[in-house]
């Protein structure tokens, strides 16, 4: 499996399945652990029928982790080579202020100060989570 990463514009929004957001609140970064799993992962999801990607960032960042007050910045779009293709846009949100966590898939959130070991998609995450922090800095 490969990750590319390409411009936001190199890639037409109707091939773009996913929206990830890397985000962080006082300089600690968001990770959400869904109901069914033990490990950590980044914030994010599929985009939903009729939804423009940018809507899915907006309402998975919500959804997992209660961010309400926040600027949110498309970083660039990912693709995962496999067996097939799939893309996504990667985001970076700076949170400013949250309510408690939406009735979800997500058990609970954690402010990190790096990626945690042991992710949910190892061979995925750490990469888009690095490729963020370099567009920060």
């Amino acid at each position: 499996m490969t990750i590319v990463f390409e411009d936001v514009c190199a890639v037409e929004d109707g091939l773009l399945d996913y929206a990830v957001i890397v985000s962080r609140c006082r300089r600690q970064w968001f990770f959400c652990r869904h109901r069914l799993r033990e490990t950590w992962e980044i914030p994010g999801g599929r985009r939903e029928p009729g939804e423009s990607i940018l809507d899915t960032a907006h309402r998975e960042l919500f959804e997992e982790t209660g961010a309400v007050d926040y600027s949110l910045s498309p970083v660039c779009v990912y693709c995962v080579v496999g067996d097939a293709r799939s893309y996504g846009l990667l985001c970076f949100a700076e949170v400013r202020g949250f309510a408690p966590l939406p009735e979800t898939e997500i058990a609970e959130i954690c402010l990190l100060d790096e990626c945690p070991e042991g992710v949910t998609y190892p061979e995925i995450q750490p990469f888009l989570f690095e490729k963020v922090k370099e567009w920060v800095d």
